[in-house]
């Protein structure tokens, strides 16, 4: 079974999304995404990684995949070409799964849990604006989340106080302030509700370990990337001076960049994102090496559909799974637009889609929008049957 185009699908209201179809000589078409900085990842996969999967085999996904990395390698991997390379990787998963009727968990090697854990990151879309929700009353907000079944939330109250300083210094007002919804949800729900904190890597080690301690006494679930992950020293030595577990870092891609974290112990906690870090199988591999320094896992899900039914499929299938994030104010408002997945959370956790595949698929009025920019790759690429390392200086044109 043949690749034999690539296509990429983006949609102004959704433009933080790509979605990637990569379609076989067999008819069988898998879905794929990525999110965020989307042109790089786009000029990426129509540039660089069509031409080199388009003429190849749709089912042998580990040679396809290391025979690209090889590629990408010459250059700098770990960005625009990895998140396309993750689309790409995912879409062949799904495209496996179709082939032999089987789930993504069952491919992978079955399931560890029935149901996933999951925390609500409290971002606004549409008419779930759960974003202004924590800035207006986060007590409120966090009884609302404990109604729709959710008993975790992760916020971010530091991050806008650090612009006057470069992230190098917080006032105690300012911290005073940033506890200000803490102490509402406490207030208003008290214990049951788990609060993760995300720092957006914004602080430097010394404003941190002052913000940490007056977190302390609110009994906080995790600190997310407080600081950027180039600094995996500084990181370890913060999560040695406080009691809330630390949790890093989403912009590790590729088990390459983890070895380095978990050799040095750096966090708790790991956290990566299948459709960043390489993809479906790179995140199994992450995991089991997460696995062998007895820590747990966070999977960062903030894209769309497809992105969460991965999470789900690999959050069933790896033993360390800790939480995967999910964003109620996406899976409500347009998981059922684009496709006819529609997750829901009982008692703080979520179901798995069956499959085949990923279990997903786009409705067809996706693809008649009139927000819709859509590009094709196609045609025997540059490099069919090829498995050699190095790169390939040839230029395709792509229309």
């Amino acid at each position: 079974m043949k690749i034999t185009a690539i296509e990429s699908l983006q949609w102004a209201e959704y433009a933080r999304l790509m979605v990637v179809r990569v379609h076989t000589d067999a008819g069988i078409i898998g879905l794929g995404e990525t999110v965020d900085k989307i042109p790089g990842s786009k000029g990426a996969l129509h540039g660089t990684i069509a031409p080199l999967v388009l003429g190849q085999e749709a089912l042998d996904i580990e040679g396809l995949w290391r025979f690209v990395m090889d590629n990408i390698m010459y250059h700098g991997y770990a960005g625009a070409e990895t998140r396309a390379l993750s689309a790409v990787e995912v879409a062949l998963w799904d495209i496996m799964g179709k082939h032999y009727g089987a789930p993504l968990y069952h491919l992978l090697g079955g399931k560890t849990r029935e149901r996933i854990s999951t925390y609500n990151t409290c971002i606004g879309f549409g008419a779930i604006q759960d974003y202004a929700a924590w800035h207006e009353d986060a007590g409120e907000l966090a009884q609302s989340l404990l109604a729709d079944g959710i008993k975790a939330m992760k916020i971010w109250p530091f991050d806008r106080f650090s612009e006057g300083s470069f992230g190098q210094y917080i006032s105690l007002d300012h911290v005073e302030e940033g506890l200000k919804p803490l102490r509402q949800i406490r207030d208003a729900v008290g214990n049951a509700m788990d609060i993760g904190i995300e720092c957006h890597f914004r602080w430097n080690r010394v404003s941190m370990e002052r913000i940490a301690r007056a977190l302390e006494p609110y009994n906080i679930l995790f600190l997310e990337d407080v600081m950027a992950a180039v600094y995996p020293d500084e990181i370890k030595a913060f999560s040695q001076r406080t009691t809330i577990p630390v949790i890093g870092s989403e912009l590790l891609m590729t088990r390459w960049q983890v070895r380095e974290w978990l050799e040095k112990h750096v966090s708790q906690i790991l956290m990566t994102d299948p459709v960043w870090n390489g993809g479906v199988a790179e995140t199994r591999k992450i995991a089991n090496i997460a696995e062998m320094f007895g820590i747990p896992l966070v999977l960062h899900n903030v894209a769309g559909p497809i992105c969460h039914a991965v999470c789900m499929h690999l959050g069933a299938h790896i033993p360390n799974l800790y939480f995967v994030e999910s964003v109620r104010a996406f899976y409500k408002t347009y998981f059922p637009i684009m496709s006819e997945f529609a997750p829901s959370v009982q008692d703080g956790h979520l179901s798995i889609p069956d499959g085949p595949g990923l279990g997903v698929s786009l409705r067809s009025e996706m693809l008649e929008r009139v927000d819709l920019t859509r590009m094709v790759s196609d045609g025997s690429g540059l490099a069919e049957g090829r498995r050699a390392m190095g790169d390939h200086w040839a230029v395709e044109k792509i229309r």
